[in-house]
């Protein structure tokens, strides 16, 4: 399950419902959707092709439907980060760098897991998030993502508008990172 780690403390906050209400606070939405509802060959299956894309949408159809109409998401998609990702040190690298969106990053962790350090206030929260949860990371909050010890992650992201989702570093520099 998720956990919350505060750099500057060392403050651990590992009950579902606390990190909600803490994470609310600052505008980053936390939730628990589960992975009961997939085949493991199509969560564990990282050669993603459209066939698994389309099981492990549907198999959220419900939910993705609710977060869309709720928060103004448009489309959706699936990444994949792995040891068979190519570059996948060189991607890591550009998703490490500190950033922010002028849209909400939105992921629903399907399979694997990974770390989205978010700054809070004058500490910087490393949110781990597992298979089953979801983060929506607001437009404008500073973060950047590592992957954990697992080196995967199977996510489901979704948009309002796929421009929305450029990193901004700093005001002189963009990049897309939808590669």
């Amino acid at each position: 399950m998720a956990r919350l780690v505060f750099r500057k403390s060392g403050k651990v906050i590992e009950n579902p419902e606390e990190i909600k209400s803490f994470l609310s606070q600052y505008g980053v939405v936390y939730d628990v959707w589960g992975v009961d509802r997939l085949p493991e060959d199509v969560r564990k299956n990282y050669n993603i092709d459209e066939e698994n894309s389309k099981a492990i949408i549907q198999a959220y159809e419900k939910e993705l439907k609710e977060l869309k109409e709720k928060m103004g998401y448009i489309t959706e998609d699936i990444v994949v980060l792995s040891e068979k990702t190519p570059n996948l040190d060189g991607l890591m690298a550009k998703f490490k760098r500190e950033h922010h969106h002028i849209d909400d990053e939105v992921r629903f962790v399907v399979d694997g897991s990974g770390i989205f350090p978010v700054k809070i206030e004058d500490d910087i929260v490393d949110i781990h998030v597992e298979a089953g949860e979801l983060i929506v990371v607001p437009a404008g909050a500073r973060h950047w993502f590592e992957l954990d010890e697992n080196r995967k992650i199977k996510c489901i992201r979704v948009f309002k508008t796929p421009a929305g989702w450029e990193a901004i570093y700093n005001e002189n520099e963009t990049a897309t990172m939808r590669d």
